[in-house]
């Protein structure tokens, strides 16, 4: 396999635990409340379904939905855990799932942006 190849199924990876891990905790036991349990849902499903466009290599557009939806998940874990944060009014706990959760989040972010940056150099030493 070649090397560069190893990114892509990294990246597929990482979505893949973060995504089980919310689909988990949204089914498992449903007690965040509706919306939580919901965002952990859709998310989670769609943290799965990015498995496909990363090893598929379907291209920059993908990616690059793939990257803000991530960060978005990330801003949001960041943000309520803020003391009066204005999404829930509270500071929210930090737990092991959470962590987990969180670092396979931004592992996707950082070796998506290695895909990109590699796909473009590829490109240029084509040209």
């Amino acid at each position: 396999m070649p090397r560069q190849q190893v990114l892509y199924y990294a990246a597929a990876g990482t979505t893949a635990i973060a995504g089980i891990i919310h689909l988990i905790l949204a089914l498992d036991e449903p007690k965040f409340g509706l919306n939580s349990d919901t965002l952990f849902l859709v998310g989670g499903a769609a943290q799965i379904f990015w498995i496909v466009p990363m090893i598929k290599k379907w291209g920059t557009p993908w990616y690059i939905i793939g990257i803000s939806g991530t960060a978005a998940f990330v801003a949001i874990w960041t943000i309520t855990r803020m003391q009066d944060n204005p999404i829930t009014g509270r500071a929210g706990s930090v737990n092991q799932n959470g962590i987990i959760v969180e670092a396979m989040q931004l592992a996707f972010i950082g070796l998506v942006i290695s895909i990109l940056a590699y796909e473009k150099r590829r490109i240029t030493n084509v040209k």
